[in-house]
């Protein structure tokens, strides 16, 4: 219960506002894990780990096998909402290469629907560092956007304005005796380090050691997601796990 108050949190958002900046470009952070670009009319999402539930089972650890479908149908409404002439998927993909081999006959169907009329692009991550052509679309192990680079894993030496995926970015705050823990995209500006979308990712705290070197901290912001909107809130006011 507790998680589902943040739409009733305003003070974390003093201002709230629908658009974050990425160097001179602004971009709309969606409430189901997605990035739409309007201005390039481009969709990015991060880590789907496509198949993770096959994969789990294939080494005996039994999880439902309704990731991929569900994963699929989340990305499709959005899709169907805004018709984007392009989607980027920032890595991690599938949570194996082979997987892309093993969808399932209306899963695959599904994909090949989704990415008709449209330019579609698989970033290489490091569970899927290779994809076969029957996944369609372009597969690459970097994109650039007017200046913006994409790339699945943060780069150490970035010299200009990257989104990333990789690192599943969770955000935790507690205000007036209530705790909310939710996915969020992190961004200082100048690097935006993406939620995973895939139905069976977690996530780690944007205060975790693996994001200290990624964000000038002063101008760190959580966008964390919550069920009508997306919430800036001030790299302060969050807490460690």
């Amino acid at each position: 219960m507790l998680q589902a108050r943040l739409d009733l949190m305003p003070e974390t958002a003093p201002t709230l506002r629908s658009h974050l900046t990425i160097g001179r470009h602004s971009l709309q952070p969606l409430t189901a894990g997605a990035l739409y670009w309007q201005a390039q009319d481009a969709l990015l999402v991060a880590d789907l780990h496509l198949e993770k539930g096959a994969a789990f089972a294939a080494r005996g650890m039994l999880l439902p096998p309704y990731d991929t479908r569900a994963t699929l149908s989340r990305l499709q409404r959005i899709i169907d909402a805004l018709d984007p002439s392009r989607v980027i998927a920032l890595g991690d993909s599938f949570h194996r290469s082979e997987c892309a081999d093993n969808l399932v006959e209306d899963d695959f169907a599904l994909l090949r629907s989704l990415q008709k009329g449209r330019d579609w692009f698989w970033i290489c991550g490091n569970h899927d560092p290779h994809l076969p052509d029957s996944v369609g679309g372009t597969v690459c192990g970097s994109l650039t956007i007017e200046g913006v680079v994409l790339r699945h894993e943060p780069s150490n030496t970035a010299m200009g304005p990257e989104i990333v995926g990789h690192l599943h970015p969770i955000a935790r705050i507690s205000r007036r005796g209530t705790v909310v823990r939710r996915r969020c995209f992190a961004t200082d500006g100048s690097r935006l380090v993406m939620p995973a979308f895939g139905a069976y990712t977690g996530g780690l705290n944007v205060l975790d050691e693996a994001f200290k070197s990624l964000f000038s901290w002063q101008q760190l912001e959580a966008w964390m997601m919550g069920r009508h909107a997306v919430y800036p809130v001030l790299g302060s006011l969050l807490r460690p796990d």
